[in-house]
């Protein structure tokens, strides 16, 4: 017995490893119609992953009475505005025999920057692992964005979407939480409640579908607006302007604006300067049409002027791009930051009137810098 105990404990640690080594593949999906399942309609069966690389299917929640299903994502602010109301359903309902699971329907192929403005994160694989950590979510976060095949069945509208099943998993409820987004406001789920409640007391749900709110489904083949959103970015015209000692002062004052204004000092021989540079453009385009703005400084010496125009225009930086043009280098270092010892790449985030939040000699914790962004009361993360 001892070797086949020992061959069968080798097996479920390989499938433990190979769950947990789940990789995500975005696929192009064929553009299909996508109906909402109907009142009365038997829950298809899925099989996904958790953002732990556990898969799950209805049938690990066959002791459930009520199976609570939950589209939602990342990425879009509606969604984020009812997480909390989510944990707080699984802990009210989880001594009444409710399960909860959430699943991510996008695709991160149907995703634009620009529509990450009130997000750190888009709704990749490994995003929604950093995302369900950091909220310490008490619930299954599936992922579907690799072909969408369970979301095409149930044919949610928005992020969040709730599905509310009886014992036998037929569809009784489909709709919002509740009619108020902004978790400031005191809503608590009062739709999504009263579905449950009635289908635990074996009642006919009063009100069996609801309109939802959020954003939309980023379903694969939607990707008409990749293309034209791309050239419209590429398109933007990118100069260099020259910018003195007290330009680079007042730079940092902020006190032109009303953004959060995010400052990188770079240089075409710095070599960590060259290649974060594309982040700061992504980031620009996430917070740009929020009270944000990024504005880039090149310490090249002035007779390379040319040489930092053509990388920015490689790297179509259309954003506000300055090349300090006085000789005396210390002058920038001393403008920029007194406490700056001069390495490069640097990096500052500002408020207005000049409040510094943020600086950091090296390159930038891309992650942690998009965080401190949208946390930021200038930004937020709902509407």
């Amino acid at each position: 017995m001892k070797p086949f105990l020992t061959f069968l404990l080798i097996c479920i640690g390989m499938i433990a490893h190979a769950q947990s080594k789940f990789v995500a593949r975005p696929q192009a999906i064929p553009a299909q119609e996508t109906p909402t399942l109907a009142i009365g309609a038997k829950a298809p069966d899925f099989r996904l992953p958790n953002y732990d690389g556990k898969f799950y299917s209805l049938k690990d929640f066959a002791a459930a009475k009520v199976l609570v299903i939950v589209f939602t994502c990342t990425h879009c602010p509606t969604a984020q505005a009812y997480e909390d109301r989510i944990k707080k359903i699984v802990d009210d309902y989880k001594n009444k025999g409710v399960a909860v699971v959430a699943i991510s329907p996008n695709s991160p192929n149907g995703l634009l920057l620009e529509e990450l403005g009130y997000t750190d994160l888009n709704d990749d694989f490994d995003n929604m692992k950093i995302r369900a950590k950091e909220k310490q979510f008490n619930f299954p976060y599936l992922y579907d964005g690799d072909n969408e095949a369970v979301s095409i069945k149930y044919g949610p509208v928005a992020t969040p979407h709730a599905y509310v099943f009886d014992s036998q998993r037929i569809l009784k409820y489909n709709g919002r939480l509740d009619a108020i987004e902004k978790p400031s406001k005191g809503a608590n789920a009062e739709d999504l409640r009263k579905a449950i409640d009635e289908v635990l007391a074996g009642k006919e749900v009063t009100t069996p579908t609801t309109k939802t709110f959020g954003c939309s489904i980023k379903w694969a083949w939607k990707t008409e607006y990749n293309e034209k959103n791309e050239k419209n970015w590429t398109s933007r015209p990118v100069t260099l302007e020259e910018l003195d000692t007290e330009g680079i002062k007042k730079l940092v004052k902020n006190d032109d604006s009303d953004k959060l204004r995010l400052i990188n000092v770079w240089a075409t021989w710095c070599g960590p300067c060259v290649m974060e540079y594309p982040d700061f453009l992504d980031i620009h385009r996430m917070y740009g049409a929020r009270d944000f703005e990024f504005v880039s400084v090149s310490a090249d010496k002035l007779e390379k002027k040319d040489k930092a125009l053509k990388f920015l225009k490689e790297k179509h930086s259309g954003v506000k791009n300055y090349i300090f043009k006085d000789e005396d280098i210390y002058k920038l270092i001393e403008a920029i930051d007194p406490k700056w010892n001069g390495a490069l790449p640097y990096t500052l985030l500002v408020e207005p009137n000049g409040k510094v939040i943020y600086s950091i000699q090296g390159s930038i914790d891309n992650q942690k810098l998009k965080k401190m962004i949208v946390d930021h009361p200038k930004i937020g993360r709902y509407f």
